[in-house]
């Protein structure tokens, strides 16, 4: 009676041990992540920088760089915070502190 139901067998357990590659690549699927598809702050960056070669300076032209910065600053903080392995957390951060760094210096 003092046995347990569960029988368990040493040869089918497996220790699924991660990497440091593992953590910095792969996401919970175990597929390898560097790029993703774009998100919506991604997109909405790129058409206000593009927009920002085609409009002359003015008030339009101060507008779209606020969104491009708002817009690349959520997308940094999205990937510092969500992103799916170290690699891409890693990119988050470096993007948002050279983000700072450049608008301190330029700004």
């Amino acid at each position: 009676m003092g046995q347990s139901k569960l029988k368990q067998n040493p040869e089918n357990l497996e220790v699924k041990r991660t990497t440091l590659f593992d953590r910095t690549f792969r996401d919970r699927e175990g597929k390898i992540v560097i790029a993703q598809m774009p998100n919506l702050p991604i997109l909405v960056w790129l058409a206000a920088t593009l927009l920002q070669f085609i409009l002359p300076s003015g008030n339009l032209h101060t507008g779209l760089n606020l969104v491009a910065f708002g817009a690349l600053f959520t997308w940094a903080w999205q990937e510092l915070f969500e992103g799916v392995n170290y690699f891409r957390q890693s990119l988050g951060l470096v993007v948002l502190v050279g983000m700072v760094a450049l608008r301190l210096n330029f700004g």
